[in-house]
């Protein structure tokens, strides 16, 4: 295989991984005013990810820097032309890693009320943001002759955009709660389970029409690789629906593990109907980026294969050695003898 063609996929991985492991910590930030009725059970939520979170988040910054990389030409106009939407979500990741580490420096309910709200919108809005963005990646931008976003931060709140990023954020929202119940117990297991009944009938709701309106455009495209986007997109929809069975009948592990299926699925079907392009122009087909023309030297992939060889076993198998040392749930009893310690 031509190496731009294996980073496309490389890339496409990196994203996915990011989505699937960031996605339920934002779910899990969002989940905070729905879940935590007193002090004690918002601590019981935030120490389900206080382990992973930040490790979780180094996926976005392997896949940016395999972009920047491996495709010069995607991230330059990528990051140009959507730099408000990338540069919210920069500021709301940082407010959520500071509410993280500042959070329990005071004994004042008022103090860690404003940063559990700021744990809450640093959540929301990367994964409204993320979904907004890969939608237009996916549909189309206005590119001209030089390969330069032309449009405005407007011209991407068009309706399939924002489609993608109620997706995107309803699922996160979904795939979080279904870890708050998997990693706790007691009242905040059991609200868990009924808000994840709730919110997962929305969920399916958006996500069916949002994976369709992706397949009538990859038709309308003749994407090559169409056939793959039907099936990956079945395959999320089963899963999703799989995992909201599984929540009514009480299978925490179950219900996470088809939801994590659900985003690999989705995100792997946006990038099958992507392909050859990395960010198509809606003013020209001329103008499109292309796998072929945004791609690095061969000499510059080569060094990254050997490096990706190298370094990603490591991080997925620290990755998985982290899950398995921190696998225990999180008991309200913990905290609250941790509580009384502290005192």
């Amino acid at each position: 295989m031509d190496l731009a063609y294996l980073w496309f996929w490389i890339v496409a991985f990196l994203f996915v991984g990011y989505f699937v492991l960031d996605g339920f910590d934002f779910g899990v930030g969002m989940s905070i005013p729905f879940l935590g009725k007193d002090d004690i059970a918002r601590r019981q939520i935030i120490n389900t990810i206080g382990p992973v979170w930040d490790l979780n988040e180094t996926w976005v910054i392997v896949a940016g820097a395999a972009l920047f990389a491996s495709f010069p030409e995607w991230y330059a106009t990528l990051f140009s032309g959507f730099y408000l939407p990338l540069l919210a979500i920069l500021i709301a990741l940082i407010a959520r890693g500071v509410s993280f580490e500042y959070r329990h420096q005071r004994d004042s309910l008022k103090w860690k009320r404003a940063f559990d709200r700021m744990i809450f919108f640093g959540s929301a809005a990367p994964a409204f943001l993320w979904g907004v963005a890969f939608a237009n990646i996916v549909q189309g931008v206005p590119l001209d002759a030089d390969h330069e976003y032309v449009g405005t931060v407007l011209t991407l709140l068009n309706p399939y955009g924002i489609l993608g990023g109620l997706t995107t954020l309803t699922l996160f929202f979904v795939h979080g709660v279904y870890f708050v119940a998997l990693k706790t117990d007691g009242q905040v297991r059991a609200d868990a389970r009924s808000l994840a009944k709730k919110a997962g009938v929305l969920t399916i709701a958006l996500a069916a029409l949002f994976l369709g309106w992706t397949i009538v455009n990859a038709a309308n495209a003749e994407a090559p690789l169409l056939l793959g986007v039907v099936a990956l997109a079945g395959v999320a929809a089963l899963t999703l629906i799989g995992s909201w069975v599984a929540n009514l009948r009480d299978r925490e592990g179950t219900a996470f593990t088809l939801g994590a299926v659900t985003i690999v699925a989705a995100v792997a079907a946006l990038f099958f109907a992507l392909f050859p392009n990395v960010m198509p122009s809606t003013l020209a087909a001329g103008s499109s980026l292309t796998i072929d023309n945004a791609s690095s030297t061969d000499y510059t992939l080569t060094i990254m294969s050997w490096a990706a060889l190298i370094f990603l076993p490591l991080i997925l198998a620290y990755q998985g050695w982290t899950y398995w040392v921190f696998r225990k749930r999180v008991t309200r009893a913990r905290i609250e003898k941790a509580a009384l310690v502290a005192h």
